[in-house]
This record gives C-alpha cells, sequence and structure tokens, in this order.
C-alpha cells in the first residue's frame, strides 16, 4: 500500500501572527496616519495644559473640529486627485473664491443659503473641470496648470471681495459650524461614508487603476482622460465646500482666508494634509488587486 505524504500544518499561533504582520504590512501607511494624528492630538493638549494650566474645554474641542473642518475637506479633494498621480495647487484660490462668494452673496434667507451653497459648489466644480481638461487633453503638467489657475481663482477672490469682511448667516454659521453643538462630527461622518462608497464605484475603481498603471488601465478600458477630468472636478467641488465651512466658522469673508487652510504661497500644506491618506488608499488599492 503506497502511503500518502504527509501535509505539515503551521500552528494555530503562527496562523495568527502571519495574518497580523499581512494586516501590519498592508495597512502601514493608514496606520502611520493614525498614529500622526494621535500623536498631534497629544501634543497640543500638552501644550494647552502648559500654556493654560487646565485640559481643554468642550469649547475648545469645538472649536478645533470646526477649524479643521475646512483642512479635512480641502485634503479628501486632493487625495482623489494624487490617486491619479496628479497634483492641485489652486485649492487655496478656490477655497477663497468660495469664501469671498458666500461673504458677499449669501444672506439670512434658508432660499438664498441653498442657492448660493449650490453655485458656490458648482463654481468649484467648473474650476476643477478647468484644470483636468487642461491635464488630460491639453496634456500639461498638473503642477503647472493648477499652479496658473491658483493665481486666476485668487485674483477672482479678490475681485468679489477686496477687502475682509461680509457676512455669512448665523444660521448658515449653526447648521455647518456650530460653536455649541458638534455638528461637524455629522459632516465627518458624510465625508468618511462618502469615501466609503467612492472606493467601490466604477469611478473610484478607474481612478485607483489609473495611479497604479495608467497604460494598463487604458488597455482594460478605463477612460483615462474622462477619470482624469472628474477626479479634477471633485477636488474642485471638495474646494469650494471648503471655502463654506471656512466662511461659517469664520463668520466673514476674507479673500486671503485661505492662507490658514491651504496657502496661495505654500500650496503644498493641503497637499501634505492628504498624502497619509492617499498614500494609504493607494497600497490598499494595489493590495486589493494583487489579490484578484
Amino acid at each position: 500500500m503506497s502511503s500518502l505524504p504527509a501535509v505539515e500544518v503551521a500552528p494555530r499561533g503562527y496562523r495568527r501572527r502571519s495574518r497580523w504582520r499581512h494586516f501590519t504590512i498592508q495597512s502601514a501607511p493608514l496606520l502611520l496616519a493614525w498614529i500622526i494624528l494621535t500623536l498631534t492630538l497629544v501634543a497640543w493638549i500638552v501644550f494647552y495644559y502648559n500654556d493654560q494650566e487646565t485640559f481643554p474645554t468642550g469649547f475648545d474641542w469645538l472649536s478645533f473640529l470646526n477649524t479643521a473642518m475646512p483642512l479635512v475637506f480641502a485634503a479628501v479633494g486632493q487625495s482623489v486627485v494624487v490617486l491619479t498621480r496628479g497634483l492641485d495647487l489652486s485649492i487655496g484660490g478656490m477655497i477663497s473664491v468660495g469664501v469671498s462668494l458666500a461673504a458677499t452673496h449669501m444672506h439670512a434667507g434658508v432660499g438664498s443659503m441653498v442657492l448660493w451653497s449650490v453655485l458656490i459648489l458648482l463654481v468649484g466644480a467648473a474650476g476643477g473641470a478647468l484644470n483636468g481638461a487642461l491635464v488630460a487633453y491639453a496634456r500639461l503638467q498638473p503642477i503647472l496648470v493648477t499652479l496658473a489657475t491658483l493665481s486666476i481663482y485668487a485674483w477672482l477672490a479678490m475681485k468679489f471681495l477686496p477687502q475682509p469682511g461680509g457676512k455669512i448667516p448665523e444660521g448658515y454659521t449653526n447648521a455647518l459650524a456650530n460653536p455649541d453643538k458638534p455638528t461637524a462630527l455629522i459632516y465627518l461622518a458624510i465625508v468618511l461614508a462618502l469615501w466609503f462608497v467612492f472606493r467601490r464605484t466604477g469611478f473610484g475603481v478607474s481612478v485607483y487603476a489609473l495611479g497604479n498603471d495608467e497604460e494598463a488601465a487604458r488597455a482594460s478600458g478605463v477612460h483615462v482622460r474622462r477619470t482624469k477630468v472628474a477626479a479634477y472636478l471633485v477636488s474642485g467641488v471638495f474646494a469650494a465646500m471648503a471655502g463654506l465651512f471656512l466662511g461659517a466658522s469664520t463668520t466673514a469673508g476674507d479673500a486671503n482666508g485661505a492662507t490658514s487652510t491651504c496657502s496661495p504661497r505654500s500650496p503644498r500644506s493641503c497637499s501634505a494634509a492628504s498624502t497619509s491618506s492617499a498614500g494609504a488608499a493607494a497600497r490598499s488599492g494595489r493590495s486589493a488587486g494583487r489579490s484578484r
């Protein structure tokens, strides 16, 4: 009688360690992002305590959350572009346009607030689509295109609001950046949900494929140019949204208000904010592709 060769079975503890090691390697950029976030919060608490001799209060946490929301929207929009191996330096200019339009045209009525919110988002979409068209169809370098449109958008913002002023309706501030209630957490949850859905849509798959290998994506049927235009359009919409949240948190307008979020003189601030999330997403996409 012939005997079958014995099959070696790895110990159960070894399998658990292997799964943990595999997860750690796959999620290294994401874990690094969470570590950086945790260390930043700890450092802020330490500096706050040394300066005020007390820990941050609920109002301090709300202020911290409200002032961070514009950067959250800007970083998400930038991340979509970075995933395509592009770059959008015009985000700061578009944020300034959104703030200026809201401060000069939005009134206290619900109809006015809704109308101008939609119009400002459409302006952001148009600006992003312009960037994408110049990059995808004119085949210009993203850094040159978005640096030029950054100057144009900043100039437009100065035309809309030459000096700091204007007013954001109180109701709009309470809806987006309420100083008494953590309404910003709702929008943060919506952003996370949208990112979760984005990764599983055809557009999201195309963005990841384009970032991994443009030629392979084209060969597999991905519309490369359309995907690039759509990515920059999304970036423009999120930049406009960041402008609305910035105006709501400051309750007034300033054409140079985006300097605290995405500085026109140092536009890499938004790029740096999105590097960890985009890098983690790209690594996740590549790993998923290899697992198939």
